[in-house]
Parts: C-alpha cells; sequence; structure tokens
C-alpha cells in the first residue's frame, strides 16, 4: 500500500496534507504521481546537505520528474492527457528546487503521521499502518489469477539502493549515516515478531466470537419456531457482520504485517548484494526473517480457516463481501508461501564455463505448511536478459514443459531435492557440484562484448499448499559468463556496476548508465578495501576522481567513463587500471598495504612535491601506483643530490621473480618511508618493511653443487646510473636486478627481455 493511499485512508490526514500540497499548487502532482513520487524520494541513497548538492539534487528530480509526465502523455486518456498538459505548465513555473523540498518535506510530513497513526493503534485506537522506511521502496509481489491455481514468487533482484539518501562512510563502509532531516523509523525484527504475537492473540478472541457464533446458529437451526425468532435472527446477523468487520481489519493488520517483514527482507537482499562487491554482510538475520514468515503463515492460516467456518453460517443467500475477503485471504497465502522462496546462496556472478561452482535455494517457511513432509525437486536454469524480463514482467506462462526450452544454456547437475534440518528448521536445497557446460549468447549491438551480457540462474519448482497447486520461481544475481581469464576484469566492471546501483524493483537487469561521483566512491571504496583489506582515504578518493574526469568536469561520472573510454592519453580504461592495482595488491603487496606503507594513489607532481617538502630530505621515498603502467607499483625518493628520482614500475612479472620488500631492501637509496597518514611522521626503511623481509642466507663461497650441477645464486636489485643527477621532470631511472654467485656478482639483463626465463 503506498504511503498516500494509508494517508488517505484518515480524513484528517488527508484534509491536513491535501491543504498543504495545495500551498504551493502540487496537490494534483502529488495524487497524479503518488507511487512513482514515493518511490523516486525514497530510494534516494545521498541526502543532500548543502546549497549546491541540495540543487544539483532538485535538478535531477525536476528532469525525471518531467521525463515521466512526458511518458504518461501517451495514454489514450484524453482527460488524463489533458491533466499532464496542466502539471508540466506547472512545474516550468515553479522552481526546481522549491517544488523538490515541498515534495520531499510533504512526504516527512506524512511519515510522521503514518507514525503517530501505528502509535495510536497499538494503544488500541485503530488498526497500526507499518512506518514507511524512506530508504526503502515498496517491494512488488505477485501472484496470478486464482483460477489459474498458478503463483510466482517475486523474482526481483536484491534491493540495491539507487540515487539520493544515506551517505556511506568513507573510511567505514559498511557504515551508513542517517538521512538528514528525514523522519526514517525503523521497526526491528524482534519488534515485527512481537506485533506478528500480538496479532494472533487479538485474533483469537474473535475466533471465540465466532465459535460462539457457529453455537448460535446451531441453536437456530435446530429450534422450533419461537416467538424470539425475527430477533435472534438478526442478532445473528448483526453478530456475522461485526466479525465480518473484525477479519477486515485483522487482514488490514496483516498486510501492514506482511509489508514489514518484506521490507526486512529487501534489506538482507540489498546487503546481499553489496556482499557481492565485498560489503560486510549478515547472513544469520535470514533466521530472524524466517521466523517472522513462519509467524505470518501462522496468522494467515488461522484467518482463512475462520472466513472458510464463517461462510458456513448462511444468514443471507449472497454474501459478496465475505466472499471477496475469502480471495483476499488465499491470495495472500500465495504470495507470503511464493515471496518466500529466495537465492540464499549466490553463484558467482562471474562464471566461467565448464567450471564447477555451488549455490542454494532456501523457503522461508519452515515446516509450517508440511512441504517438508514430501519435499520438491528445485530445477535450475540458466536465462538471458531477455527472458529473464519476460517471465518478471508475466509475459511469458511459467510451463515445466517448456522451461527446458528457455534455457540459455547447459547446466549439469541442475535439479537438487530440498531438505528439512530439523535442528535449524531450515528447508532448502543446495546445488553443491553444478557446471555450465553452453552458453548461448544474444546478437551484440554496435560496442557491446560478452562482458557486458549479463545472465541469471532461475530456480523453479512445485507443490501443493491447500488443494491448490503452487509453483515458485527466483532469479539469483545476475551473473557474467566468461571463457577465458583475460575476460574477467571488464566482467567484474558489469557486475561491480549492477551490484552497487542497480534499482530495488527493475526489469532485470536494466541499470542507470551514470551515477554521482559521491555514489561511485562508496561502491569503489568498498571493493577495493573488500579485496585489500584496507580502505581508500579521502585523498585516494579524491585522486580516483580526477582520474575519471574529462574536458568537461561533472559530478556525474557514466559508464562509459568508468570503464569503457580509455583514459586520456592512456590505452586503457580507468577499470582496467583500478582492476589491476586491486590484483597486484592482493596477490603481491597485501601485508604491506595493510600496514600502510603504500601510499599507492598519488600523481608524479604531488609525490614530487610531498617528498621535497619531506624535513628528512636524501633517501626519503614513497610507493606510489603507476599512471602509465597496468598493475605496476613505483618508487619515488629523493636522490643524494636533493632531487626526486622515480624508478621504472615493477608489476607482478617482477615480484614473481623478486618480492617487494626485498628490492626495496637491496636499495641503498631508500632511508625513510615517508608516510601515506599525513599527520604522521617518516619512519626508518627496515622499521617499516623488515617484516615483509625474506629470509636471505649469507653469501657462500663459489661451490659446485655435486647432486645438482650448478651453483647456488641470489639475486639484488640495484638503481642504474647514467650519469645524471636526478629526475624532477618524472623520467624514470631503472632498478635493474642482478645475480650473485658466492663472493662474486655480475650484472645481467633485465629479465623482462628474457622470453623463457621460467626455463633458466
Amino acid at each position: 500500500m503506498s504511503l498516500w493511499k494509508r494517508i488517505s485512508s484518515h480524513v484528517d490526514c488527508e484534509q491536513r496534507m491535501a491543504a498543504y500540497y495545495e500551498e504551493k499548487g502540487l496537490l494534483e502532482l502529488r495524487l497524479c504521481l503518488a507511487p512513482w513520487i514515493e518511490d523516486r524520494i525514497m530510494s534516494e541513497q545521498i541526502t543532500p546537505n548543502t546549497t549546491d548538492q541540495l540543487e544539483r539534487v532538485a535538478l535531477k528530480f525536476n528532469e525525471d520528474l518531467q521525463q515521466k509526465l512526458l511518458s504518461t502523455r501517451t495514454a489514450s486518456d484524453q482527460a488524463l492527457k489533458f491533466r499532464v498538459v496542466e502539471l508540466c505548465a506547472l512545474i516550468q513555473r515553479i522552481s526546481a528546487v522549491e517544488l523538490y523540498t515541498h515534495l520531499r518535506s510533504g512526504l516527512q510530513k506524512e511519515l510522521q503521521l503514518v507514525t503517530e497513526k501505528s502509535v495510536a493503534a497499538t494503544a488500541g485506537q485503530s488498526m497500526p499502518l507499518n512506518p514507511y522506511n524512506m530508504n526503502n521502496t515498496p517491494m512488488v509481489t505477485g501472484y496470478m489469477d486464482p483460477s489459474e491455481l498458478l503463483a510466482v514468487s517475486n523474482s526481483c533482484n536484491p534491493p540495491v539502493v539507487q540515487g539520493i539518501g544515506p551517505i556511506h562512510n568513507v573510511q567505514n563502509p559498511g557504515i551508513a549515516s542517517p538521512a538528514l532531516g528525514m523522519v526514517t523509523p525503523k521497526v526491528e525484527l524482534y519488534e515485527v515478531q512481537h506485533q506478528i504475537m500480538q496479532a494472533l492473540n487479538d485474533f483469537g478472541n474473535c475466533a471465540n466470537a465466532l465459535k460462539l457464533l457457529v453455537q448460535n446458529y446451531g441453536y437456530m437451526l435446530n429450534s422450533t419456531s419461537s416467538p424470539n425468532a425475527e430477533a435472534a435472527y438478526r442478532s445473528l446477523i448483526d453478530e456475522k457482520a461485526a466479525i465480518v468487520l473484525t477479519m477486515r481489519r485483522s487482514f488490514m493488520y496483516y498486510e501492514s504485517l506482511h509489508e514489514m517483514v518484506i521490507h526486512e527482507l529487501k534489506n538482507w537482499r540489498h546487503q546481499q548484494a553489496q556482499a557481492g562487491n565485498g560489503a560486510p554482510f549478515n547472513e544469520g538475520s535470514l533466521d530472524d526473517i524466517q521466523r517472522c514468515f513462519e509467524m505470518l503463515e501462522t496468522f494467515i492460516a488461522h484467518m482463512l480457516a475462520a472466513v472458510k467456518e464463517l461462510m458456513r453460517v448462511r444468514l443471507v443467500t449472497e454474501e459478496p463481501e465475505l466472499t471477496h475477503l475469502l480471495e483476499q485471504v488465499q491470495n495472500a497465502q500465495k504470495n507470503l508461501v511464493c515471496s518466500a522462496f529466495i537465492v540464499d546462496k549466490q553463484p558467482p556472478q562471474v562464471m566461467k564455463t565448464n567450471t564447477r561452482f555451488a549455490a542454494s535455494v532456501r523457503w522461508l517457511i519452515g515446516s509450517q505448511l508440511g512441504i517438508h513432509n514430501n519435499p520438491p525437486t528445485v530445477e535450475c536454469i540458466i536465462m538471458s536478459e531477455i527472458q529473464s524480463q519476460r517471465f518478471v514482467t508475466r509475459n511469458t506462462q511459467m510451463d515445466n514443459s517448456s522451461l527446458s526450452g528457455q534455457s540459455s544454456g547447459e547446466i549439469q547437475n541442475a535439479s537438487s531435492t530440498m531438505e528439512y534440518q530439523q535442528n535449524n528448521h531450515v528447508f532448502s536445497a543446495s546445488f553443491r557440484n553444478m557446471q555450465l557446460k553452453k552458453i548461448k549468447r544474444a546478437e551484440k549491438k554496435g560496442t557491446e562484448s560478452v562482458m557486458d551480457e549479463k545472465f541469471a540462474l532461475f530456480f523453479y519448482t512445485t507443490t501443493t499448499v491447500n488443494d491448490f497447486q503452487i509453483r515458485v520461481w527466483t532469479l539469483s544475481l545476475p551473473v557474467v559468463v566468461i571463457v577465458h581469464g583475460n575476460q574477467e576484469p571488464q566482467s567484474w566492471a558489469t557486475i561491480t556496476w549492477d551490484n552497487a546501483f542497480a534499482e530495488i524493483v527493475r526489469d532485470p537487469f536494466m541499470i542507470t548508465d551514470r551515477v554521482t561521483w559521491a555514489q561511485l566512491s562508496v561502491a569503489l571504496n568498498i571493493k577495493f578495501g573488500s579485496c585489500t583489506g584496507r580502505s581508500l582515504t579521502i585523498d585516494n578518493l579524491d585522486f580516483l576522481y580526477e582520474k575519471l574526469q574529462r574536458e568537461e568536469r561533472s559530478e556525474y561520472i557514466t559508464w562509459n567513463q568508468f570503464c569503457k573510454e580509455p583514459m586520456p592519453d592512456r590505452s586503457f580504461t580507468f577499470w582496467e587500471w583500478f582492476f589491476a592495482i586491486m590484483k597486484l595488491t592482493k596477490d603481491h603487496m597485501l601485508g604491506m598495504w595493510k600496514a600502510g606503507c603504500i601510499m599507492g594513489f598519488i600523481n608524479k607532481a604531488k609525490a614530487q612535491d610531498d617528498l621535497l617538502r619531506s624535513v628528512y630530505g636524501i633517501g626519503t621515498f614513497l610507493l606510489r601506483f603507476s599512471d602509465s603502467e597496468l598493475g605496476g607499483v613505483t618508487i619515488a625518493y629523493v636522490n643524494e643530490n636533493g632531487l626526486v628520482t622515480m624508478l621504472a614500475p615493477w608489476t607482478a612479472r617482477d615480484f614473481q621473480v623478486l618480492n617487494l620488500a626485498d628490492r626495496i631492501r637491496d636499495l641503498d637509496v631508500l632511508c625513510w618511508l615517508h608516510p601515506s597518514d599525513r599527520n604522521a611522521s617518516p619512519v626508518k626503511r627496515d622499521v617499516a618493511f623488515g617484516e615483509f623481509y625474506s629470509k636471505r642466507q649469507e653469501p657462500e663461497p663459489l661451490v659446485l653443487d655435486p647432486v645438482t650441477g650448478y651453483v647456488k645464486s641470489t639475486l639484488h636489485v640495484h638503481v642504474c646510473s647514467n650519469g645524471d643527477n636526478g629526475s624532477t621532470s618524472g623520467t624514470p631511472h631503472h632498478a635493474q636486478e642482478s645475480m650473485q654467485l658466492g663472493n662474486g656478482d655480475f650484472g645481467m639483463a633485465d629479465f623482462d627481455t628474457i622470453t623463457n626465463f621460467e626455463n633458466f
């Protein structure tokens, strides 16, 4: 139920809010686009807390609003077209900031009223209303017509918040700052469970009244005619009407509680998607959500039995209101059962063919309906984006016989029987040994590549509940299918962008092509921090922001800037550069990065300036990621002439020969590590890197091993000198390896020129 519908269900609230919107002439707009306005503003991820930011957010909202109105003009309803024209004219007459702030403040007022009504309801004055979470839009749930005996679960992707809302803490990606100036009542799961239990207890009073009604109805049928028969008959009608009213209120209460639980499940799915990028994730909260589902199932089952019992008390010929209530309760039960079918263990989102992987689905109804006594078998196929869209939008009927033909590939071991674990009440199906053997790809358009193409695993099964056949299905998070390891970086760009910026409810797998830097910085920080164990600093993020900018600077970063267009004066994209650094750090410099020994994200000019300002002078050095070479790290240091020298970058191939810490140990020109924290002081080289040095034996006399016939050797690094006094222009100097044999040593060619080094 939309927020405005809740407001309009109370005359006093509706009149109060109507007067508020009419102050700016916005009442018609609020009524015409109620769900859209709520979804658009309540799903915002960054709260505007400065004048400039507010103006940007308001302008974007105004732009989206106009597009929404223009799309509505295509409707065949002439009256609606006329209203849209008037609304378009209205928003042209009012400033974007004034329009946005008035609507946003209005939603805040509506939330306060809803909360007040909910509190009053708890006190017994009326049925409770669900406090609407500003950072979550209603999950779309659905079921097919009861006559078709078919229900399908909501298959929306996990909620990934899109737009402007709470700002995630840069240093702690798992923490979100509350939206400033917005009331965001949060209902904890234990509170929901308490409310459901209270509702069940209250419904017991209704059940007692129903029992008494049935008893009196039986007396009336068995009694002989009496002078009080007419009065008794009227009394029964009044009693039944009162029970129907109570049941309708109970059902409204159930819907409110169900919506709360669905919000929590959406939050869990949101966290699951963010976990795909490396964000912290509390999987265990799913057990609490399941407990809510189980209690709701008990509630709706009691209600269904009560409605059926009430229908047996036939006092009049037609009872359309009661018949409608029965349909609502039946559909609500189906909807509950279907919405509880989810993917709890996601498959790998970058999926390589002919590689084993695992996944699992879980039904959050436990043993409530007895399905576990005859557990169904869950099947899995892989679907393309277009096929997924067809099922979500219901354009394609779900037919087991035709589903195999809908698959976009061939998966081995793609079926699993559900199992119920008595100790923890988990009812799930595990796919432990799946393997994608073949994939069918769609025809590519323009610059599209296979790494941009999204698929999803489609899990489905069929069971019987209360003599109704129910077919449930759910989709995994989107996956990208690759056949070679070199496709992995771009594939992760697709997945990272989707996990971070997908809307809560969408047609699979539609995604925005631009986001604000504030949003992208959160995603990059989460990704890099989870991969390397240390979050990015404000300075790091400022450097990345500059990397993403073009001639026309903008707060918005497009998908093309992120991973399609080469960076200025480079042959690679931002994501290729960022991903290569992330991989290099994880594979070869993890401990040093976590210890803060590597400054990393700093440009040459700033590195030179920082070093020249250092009070320790000669021998002060820092490590930075290369701008010009993918997956490269370089050392900048102050040489004996007081100038800055830049060493040519080292890559993963170099570190396979000799690790970074040992290379630093070999360079006597490096004495003091310039701190990555601007408030800290330089640290002696061996203090900073000593724990990362490998154990190195003292040189031994030149001795031939009688067994192998070889002489032992060690590698050392030194800076090649060509007579220059230093490099202040950023020209790199080469640090060259040499091999030492016993007590003698000789220069050795650059290993990068040796094509078969591994054979030496």
